[in-house]
């Protein structure tokens, strides 16, 4: 296969055993080069740590899991550094090619993976969701992106970031294909939403992106109330958006410090400037500031709980369209921190988010959010199948 978007690893094809049929035959995928897959080498992003990989004689049970139920894999795809960014820029290999925006960046860290579907060189791909990883790219690329219920989906024989944050998710263009793979990596609900959910907005996220972004998504909103019928307004205040963007980077340094501090350090890894950078802020995180956080997680989780009860939010996914390849690094840096007061929301409270590509903006995709209770993955994914075969030209 012919890689011009720069998707995937130029590993050498191994042969990976797929069922000959189940509820996935016919359909190709990729990996994010986080997933174990026996045959090949896991690298993480980073040359050093592909170096010390070797090749794996297991695979992760998740990527299993698809090929038992006959899917084909096709290769394994790019990620950012350690996954720790969300730009889709490597600074050993490069930035994978955005599908739908090819100016613009495709977002990571599962960059590959939402670059493979976008430029369909696969029909759908895994990626990991730690802070945005699959929701940011979906919405760069216009694709479907699902980040499941923290520990919905196995993560062994996965590299880890951040524990109690990680997540395995997926891409895909299809709605329909969405909800298909949906039943096959999810499983059943333990907390399935009702027949006809409630679909609630807040003015408050809404009021966190630009104007221009507000407009381009109004006709997205009008589509999704439409399978609500009608939007409700979310009563209540918020918890300090502000206060849980802190939890959650303190969280996320600690954890990701834990998880690979000691590899980075004891092996002199050679890490771009951004990444290391974060890593370096990483270090400095306090017990105290990580147990602290940690407390203000649950209390975090606890009000939106009380707010949402089991209702759906209907958020967007990030503020604004991808910045361009040319966006210097400090307004790549700024669209991260920005973006995370919205994608933090649905990690610290451990709550499955999809985005739809129901909106453009400049010609640029925009994506949408539906935000479940925590249990409703399954749930959640075929409401939003239902609202994009509602939302198609004719319906």
């Amino acid at each position: 296969m012919t890689d011009s978007a720069f998707a995937f690893m130029p590993y050498p094809a191994a042969e990976v055993a797929h069922a000959p049929s189940g509820p996935l035959a016919g359909y190709t995928f990729a990996a994010k080069d986080l997933f174990d897959v026996a045959g090949y080498p896991t690298g993480g992003g980073n040359p050093h740590v592909l170096a010390m990989s070797g090749i794996k004689r297991s695979t992760a049970p998740v990527i299993q899991r698809l090929l038992d139920a006959g899917a084909e894999l096709v290769g394994k795809a790019h990620t950012n550094e350690m996954a720790f960014s969300m730009s889709g820029k490597n600074a050993h290999y490069g930035t994978p090619r955005n599908g739908a925006a090819p100016e613009r960046i495709p977002g990571g860290s599962s960059s590959g993976s939402a670059s493979a579907v976008s430029n369909g060189l696969c029909d759908f791909a895994m990626g990991t969701d730690t802070g945005g990883s699959v929701r940011t790219p979906a919405s760069y690329c216009g694709l479907f992106g699902l980040r499941p219920s923290h520990g919905r989906v196995s993560l062994e024989n996965t590299q880890a970031l951040c524990e109690s944050m990680d997540t395995a998710g997926y891409f895909t263009r299809d709605p329909e294909l969405f909800g298909r793979v949906g039943q096959c990596l999810l499983g059943e609900d333990t907390s399935p939403l009702p027949e006809q959910p409630q679909g609630v907005i807040s003015d408050e996220l809404f009021a966190l992106i630009p104007g221009a972004s507000r407009e381009a998504l109004a006709p997205a909103l009008a589509q999704i109330g439409a399978a609500f019928a009608p939007l409700h307004k979310l009563e209540g205040e918020l918890p300090s958006l502000h206060d849980g963007y802190w939890a959650f980077r303190y969280i996320q340094g600690r954890e990701a410090w834990l998880a690979q501090g000691d590899f980075i350090e004891r092996n002199g890894l050679v890490l771009g400037p951004d990444v290391a950078a974060r890593f370096a802020w990483a270090k400095t995180v306090t017990d105290e500031q990580y147990t602290d956080a940690c407390a203000l997680r649950e209390v975090f989780a606890g009000r939106w709980q009380q707010l949402l009860g089991n209702r759906v939010l209907i958020m967007p996914t990030v503020p604004d369209i991808a910045p361009l390849l040319s966006a210097k690094d400090d307004e790549i840096e700024e669209a991260r921190r920005t973006s995370h007061h919205l994608l933090a929301i649905s990690v610290l409270c451990r709550t499955p988010q999809l985005n739809m590509p129901l909106a453009s903006k400049e010609g640029a995709p925009l994506g949408i959010s539906l935000m479940g209770p925590k249990g409703s993955d399954l749930s959640l994914v075929k409401l939003a199948v239902r609202i994009a075969a509602q939302a198609r030209p004719g319906r």
